[in-house]
């Protein structure tokens, strides 16, 4: 049964309430970790860290190389509005023949996540058929979820495993592939209090952790697909601004869905002009919520402040022409307006973003701010 705009955000706030209620969020600050690589350790007077439902390790056996698609396995099966704390790795800069010689050629401990690192990349095969993609934790199988639904994920938290990401720039890479004639890779290490990635002296990046690739199932019939290239489904779409207390929809194709995610940032400029962020390790804990025979299209998020709708094309100006498309579409379809109207307000007041230029199929997001809309009350669970 569809449901309308404003019934659809109520009855997704209400479950959101009940959730916060139950487990506080841990502040924003200790949401990092220390720069020893080690959580901050819980006190009578810190708040409780959130206790998801699940937990799904990053383990050789809950890994998948590269690829999404219909015939994966899920390693985990969870209910309709489980929390659940997916783990992932970052093997950006490691080798698989000597995976220790980065850490101790950088000065990095070879603590339990680095071993986790390690004997991922020891034991994950990559996909037979020579697809290729990010180090992926998943699927996980969301009961009730089918085709012709949509997934809201709801993300509640993202931490640091390690204390530091990676970054680099290569020949052939990038928004300038011609213009880079030397490979070479940098090491961002993270200074929590100050919630910092350092490059260097005199350079610091403000960390803002997000996933790069959250994605389902693409349909059976399109078999296998690699997750370098985002898509309907989700997938790799670099957008920086789904941080913590913000929402990811995707349309589903498949029972159970199979949700996956990886490719963590700890932070990226939109564009990501170098061919990729700071590459990091993150744990991400997310709310799962089925919406029956609410069919998308296309990937659509939204944050406390605003809208985000997307657009793709292996064209840039197509891509921007899609997220034109699909902010004005939902300006009309879910909140009334007409076509013209909708385009006025995103000709006016809608921040087109270029996401991504790297990763085959380019990104472009619309950001539609709620304050414009001074009549309308948006609730929202954060």
């Amino acid at each position: 049964m569809k449901t309308n705009r404003r019934n659809f955000l109520q009855r997704t706030t209400r479950n959101g309430l009940a959730l916060l209620s139950a487990s506080t969020l841990t502040a924003e600050a200790s949401s990092l970790l220390l720069p020893n690589g080690t959580p901050p350790e819980e006190t009578a007077h810190s708040p409780a860290r959130l206790k998801p439902d699940h937990v799904v390790r990053s383990l050789p056996e809950n890994m998948v190389w590269g690829y999404f698609g219909a015939d994966v396995p899920p390693v985990f099966k969870v209910k309709d509005g489980d929390v659940v704390e997916i783990q992932t790795v970052n093997p950006s800069g490691v080798s698989r023949t000597n995976p220790e010689e980065f850490y101790t050629k950088n000065k990095l401990p070879l603590d339990q996540h680095a071993q986790e690192v390690i004997a991922i990349l020891k034991n994950v095969k990559p996909e037979p058929s020579g697809i290729r993609g990010h180090m992926l934790t998943g699927p996980v199988y969301i009961d009730g979820a089918q085709p012709g639904d949509s997934l809201e994920i709801r993300i509640l938290d993202i931490t640091f495993p390690a204390g530091f990401g990676v970054n680099s720039v290569w020949p052939g890479g990038g928004g300038i592939p011609d213009a880079v004639t030397t490979r070479e890779t940098f090491v961002y290490r993270y200074d929590t209090k100050r919630k910092m990635a350092l490059l260097k002296e005199g350079v610091e990046i403000p960390l803002k952790p997000f996933m790069g690739v959250m994605a389902v199932s693409p349909p059976a019939d399109m078999g296998r697909q690699s997750s370098i290239p985002p898509a309907f489904f989700g997938g790799n779409l670099d957008i920086k601004h789904l941080t913590k207390g913000t929402t990811l929809h995707l349309p589903v194709s498949v029972p159970g869905a199979l949700f996956t995610t990886g490719d963590g940032h700890g932070a990226q400029g939109n564009g990501e002009v170098s061919g990729v962020a700071i590459e990091t390790a993150l744990n991400l804990t997310v709310k799962f919520i089925v919406h029956k025979g609410k069919a998308l299209k296309q990937p659509r998020a939204e944050t406390p402040t605003h809208f985000i709708a997307v657009g793709l094309d292996k064209d840039l100006n197509k891509a921007m022409k899609n997220a034109l498309s699909e902010a004005v579409a939902f300006m009309k379809d879910e909140m009334g307006f007409t076509f013209n109207e909708a385009l006025s307000i995103a000709s006016t007041a809608v921040d087109f973003e270029v996401s991504q230029v790297v990763d085959q199929t380019l990104g472009v997001h619309a950001m539609i701010p709620k304050s414009i809309f001074t009549n309308r009350k948006f609730s929202y669970w954060s």
